[in-house]
């Protein structure tokens, strides 16, 4: 049991850390076009994927989800959710906005509690509620930094939060979803990458062998932290799960101070304290309900 444990811990602190560098992996590439990277992930994702079905044999599973309807509309609806939130964040990393994507990922959990109340009927406790009360604070002292609500921030948030949410309805394991996911992606991919091939300005005829190869690995490093985080999640209770998921937006937010030298002011330090706060209240008052529920 120990084992399980520690390997899951391992495979979490794996996912998040690749998640935590990849603002680097698309900063090598900001010389192309962010729809066309877009466009890129989603193929070569679907390539990489297929050939992980093909190797493990998951071609029932597969065919079975395509012949029930009902979940290839939340499929279709995950994959509009994820492509939107790819898109965002390749977009603001690309355009000096890796410190808003950063926060974007720490409001995520606390938008998935919102959702969870406004979709599920869940039920919050008086620490819990304190926690979306003190976050609504700090976004709104981002909003009145800027003079503008944190759009970039709030966009990646609430895409990945629905995307989670529609995925609780959806009966496959990650790579299987992502293959359908980027099924259904990849013929508005592939036509927009003939589009751009036509007129010339493809990556593929101007840029370097060393993007395209960059470009074409966008595959491995969409679904490498995918499947690591999928096997976590088999031997890691959520409360565990849930610390370590802010090891990604931790890492992003030093590579955007440290590596890009994106400004951090006394106002952004202010902002980001009330959202940390809130983290630190959510999950101090799940680690009690989970001993509560424990020990009952």
């Amino acid at each position: 049991m120990n084992n399980e444990r520690t390997a899951g811990i391992v495979y979490a602190f794996a996912a998040y850390v690749l998640w935590g560098i990849l603002p680097i992996y698309w900063k090598l590439i900001d010389n192309v076009f962010s729809f066309e990277i877009l466009a890129n992930r989603i193929v070569w994702s679907f390539a990489f994927t297929i050939a992980i079905i093909g190797i493990t044999k998951k071609w029932q599973e597969l065919k079975a989800l395509l012949k029930d309807k009902k979940q290839m509309i939340f499929i279709f609806i995950a994959s509009v959710l994820i492509a939107f939130n790819w898109g965002l964040y390749i977009w603001a990393v690309n355009s000096d906005k890796i410190l808003e994507a950063s926060l974007g990922y720490y409001i995520n959990p606390l938008f998935a509690v919102a959702l969870g109340v406004v979709l599920f009927k869940e039920k919050l406790n008086l620490w819990q509620a304190a926690a979306l009360i003190i976050a609504a604070i700090g976004v709104l002292i981002k909003t009145l930094q800027f003079g503008q609500i944190p759009w970039v921030s709030l966009g990646l948030a609430i895409s990945f939060g629905l995307y989670g949410a529609t995925k609780k309805v959806i009966k496959a394991n990650s790579i299987t979803g992502l293959t359908l996911e980027t099924i259904m992606l990849t013929p508005l991919a592939l036509a927009y990458m003939a589009s751009r091939q036509l007129a010339g300005a493809s990556a593929f005829q101007s840029e370097s062998s060393i993007t395209i190869f960059l470009l074409i690995g966008s595959g491995v490093v969409t679904a490498i932290p995918l499947m690591l985080f999928a096997s976590s999640a088999k031997r890691l209770p959520m409360s565990v799960l849930g610390f370590v998921q802010y090891i990604s937006p931790t890492i992003n937010l030093f590579i955007g101070i440290f590596m890009y030298q994106e400004s951090f002011t006394y106002i952004d330090m202010i902002g980001f304290c009330f959202i940390w706060s809130a983290l630190a209240i959510y999950s101090v008052s799940q680690l009690r309900d989970n001993a509560t529920k424990s020990l009952a």
